[in-house]
């Protein structure tokens, strides 16, 4: 893992993360609205950044594994540490684009 990755996030490879995905982890991605309509991963699930907070009993009713992404990883790596504070089973996916295809 490079010094960034454990910096911002994204330290899982796009592999282990559709391995993850296939095995029925739910994948939410974390930009805005206008950002994810504009390309995303199919089978995503949209909650902005500043609304997890506000879903996080949704999230938490989840029940599965959660991983999570955005343009960079940065965004998503705030989330998985929110997220983890209040007991959900998640990792950081990073960028969204390396999740695609």
């Amino acid at each position: 893992m490079s010094l960034i990755q454990r910096l911002f996030g994204g330290g899982n490879s796009a592999a282990e993360v559709k391995e993850l995905i296939a095995n029925g982890a739910i994948l939410i991605d974390v930009r805005s609205a206008m950002e994810f309509k504009s390309g995303h991963v199919k089978g995503s699930k949209n909650i902005p950044l500043q609304n997890i907070q506000n879903r996080l009993n949704e999230i938490q009713k989840m029940n599965k594994k959660i991983i999570l992404c955005c343009a960079s990883g940065n965004r998503s790596g705030q989330v998985e540490n929110y997220l983890k504070a209040q007991g959900v089973d998640c990792i950081n996916g990073g960028g969204w684009r390396g999740l695609n295809g």
